[in-house]
């Protein structure tokens, strides 16, 4: 493990083969009967797009005119999602989740501000969640976007001038910047050092955030940087690969290979993306060609297949699942049984968004796995993005919020409440 040991009771280990991930009373055990209901009319509401749609605009706008609504989202959708307006309120959930086997991943919510100013403090905010998470007996990680501490336009050259092969190996071209940018872009990656600093004192993983594409190259670079500098003996940095993206996983291969002959480890969070119509339209707009799958099923086979790669021993990796997919799910935790590592190998790692996919956290975590939720945490002003996208992600009655609302439902009917 990244972070301090926790001495969990672990449970009976099952085989990979017996994990029933419709098992609603694992599911939901943390949750009272109250909390249930709650749940169930939070799903249900959004399973309305019209509902969601509303919420969207108008949030905001009743939050600018200091219209009382704050009473009204704290116990609907801030509570479902989000561990509490300050880092102590976190405290209480990550106590409550390591009662079922669950561990945090921690993630300071607001959204980066531009100008000097708002970086520092966004990197003093950093360094402020691994300073608790280091006193936390269950929070092995926390989460850091690079957008939260450098212009967004400055990634963006970087990232123009920059070549795949040098990106791989952790370098960058910036003569094309000038004296001031390169002034800027030194700051930046002073910031990240300082964080990591920080955490390998401290013994608390980095997840180090996936961005656009288009300013993608900076982030792997200093990313890979990080890794060379700390991942030497421990996994402390972890870069994140969007498997949406065609080119993803020969990322990950390269920069491990890389690794290998360098002398330190590679880790990478695997998600499968977040920006797939933004990252569409304007390649369409743009005139180049699209970086994403070309559809859902081929986005899936990339993630499995990075999945296989990266818990294969041989390759030496450290990975985070971080999937609502339960067949991705079940895949990770077979081929730990495949390759006889124990559930609880601090090799891999499997996260869902609080809040969400309890189906699948709560079952691996009764079956032994490093089964995590990532927990975002900050006033509520400041996280209505996220939870604006958490709501517009789960407004297809079909797709996730159909999934938490029939599970919800079924333990609903097995309490009999």
């Amino acid at each position: 493990m990244t972070g301090q040991s926790y001495k969990f009771a672990l449970p009976k280990i099952c085989n990979a083969m017996n994990l029933n991930f419709q098992n609603t009373e694992n599911a939901f055990a943390y949750k009272s009967d109250k909390e249930l209901k709650g749940a169930r009319f939070l799903f249900s509401s959004m399973s309305k797009a019209w509902l969601v749609k509303l919420g969207i605009w108008a949030t905001p706008v009743a939050l600018r005119w200091n219209l009382p609504v704050k009473g009204l989202i704290r116990k609907t959708i801030f509570r479902q999602f989000v561990g509490g307006e300050t880092l102590k309120q976190t405290t209480s959930v990550a106590d409550h989740l390591a009662k079922f086997n669950v561990q945090i991943i921690l993630d300071y919510g607001v959204e980066g501000g531009q100008g000097e100013d708002k970086y520092q403090h966004a990197m003093e905010e950093f360094i402020r969640v691994i300073n608790f998470a280091s006193g936390q007996p269950n929070i092995p990680f926390m989460s850091i976007k690079v957008t939260g501490m450098a212009r967004f336009g400055l990634l963006e050259k970087i990232h123009a001038q920059s070549d795949y092969n040098d990106v791989v190996r952790g370098e960058l071209k910036t003569d094309h910047l000038s004296a001031e940018e390169k002034a800027e872009w030194q700051r930046a990656c002073d910031r990240m050092l300082n964080i990591c600093k920080v955490a390998v004192e401290k013994k608390v993983g980095v997840m180090i955030d996936a961005e656009d594409s288009w300013i993608q190259h900076p982030v792997d670079a200093l990313t890979t940087q990080m890794m060379m500098q700390f991942n030497k003996e421990n996994p402390v940095v972890y870069n994140t690969a969007q498997l949406y993206r065609h080119d993803r996983l020969q990322y990950i291969k390269d920069v491990n290979e890389f690794a290998k002959a360098s002398g330190f480890i590679c880790a990478f969070k695997l998600v499968r993306g977040a920006y797939m119509e933004k990252e569409r339209a304007r390649a369409a707009e743009m005139g180049y060609p699209s970086p994403i799958n070309a559809d859902k099923a081929a986005t899936d086979k990339m993630y499995d297949d990075a999945v296989r790669y990266c818990v294969d021993p041989q390759h030496n990796m450290y990975t985070l699942v971080g999937s609502h997919n339960e067949d991705s799910n079940r895949l990770a935790a077979e081929l730990i049984d495949k390759y006889g590592m124990p559930h609880n190998t601090d090799r891999v790692y499997f996260s869902q968004l609080y809040g969400m996919s309890d189906n699948i956290t709560f079952n691996l975590a009764k079956a032994g796995y490093n089964s995590t939720k990532y927990l975002p945490f900050g006033p509520i002003h400041d996280v209505i993005p996220y939870l604006m996208r958490r709501a517009e992600e789960n407004s297809s009655l079909g797709g996730q919020t159909g999934r938490e609302l029939n599970l919800i439902r079924e333990e609903i009917k097995r309490r009999g409440i």
